[in-house]
């Protein structure tokens, strides 16, 4: 045996370079095509050298606090009332990106039903309840799901992810592009 690279891999192994792949895949590094071949590969090898050999021409992981995507922040420590705060705003921008929309639309068939009715002399059947039953019962299981699986962060992570794209496509004035 040839130390560690002789050594047989586990299924733990395995999954660890599955994931480090797939990571490679969402940055562009590899293509679908190169991405399923070597996702096959770590799935049937059997030792590190097999595993380590998939991995060899992308480069480590860098955390996301590390990342060049991470704001910047100052030098002294933030308290916990600091961090509570800007978690409970992307908390907040995520409930009101989900419910706002079903909010406005029952506002409108509501208003709808109301101008009917007064219309008609007669209270007529709220057929409302029809179109925000249903919706409300799936926006609030989207909700709680949402919730308990940190979809909030994840948005937020996305929405500064396209905010620093944006930026460096931004044309910058203090270096106007090249005449054609």
């Amino acid at each position: 045996m040839d130390g560690r690279d002789g050594m047989r891999a586990s299924d733990s192994d395995r999954t660890a370079v599955a994931d480090r792949l797939r990571v490679a895949l969402n940055e562009g590094r590899l293509d679908l095509h190169e991405y399923d071949e070597r996702l096959q590969r770590a799935y049937a090898a059997r030792t590190y050298a097999e595993l380590d050999g998939l991995l060899t021409d992308l480069p480590p992981v860098t955390p996301v606090e590390h990342s060049a995507l991470s704001p910047v922040t100052s030098a002294a420590p933030p308290s916990v009332g600091d961090q509570a705060a800007p978690m409970a705003g992307v908390t907040a921008r995520w409930l009101a990106e989900v419910w706002l929309p079903y909010l406005k639309v029952i506002a409108v068939v509501v208003t709808i039903w109301a101008v009917t009715s007064l219309l008609s002399k007669d209270l007529l059947y709220f057929w409302p309840a029809w179109v925000a039953g249903p919706w409300g019962a799936v926006l609030a299981v989207q909700t709680i799901t949402g919730l308990a699986g940190g979809e909030p962060k994840r948005q937020a992570v996305k929405r500064q992810r396209k905010q620093a794209k944006r930026k460096l496509r931004a044309p910058n004035p203090e270096n106007p592009p090249p005449a054609p």
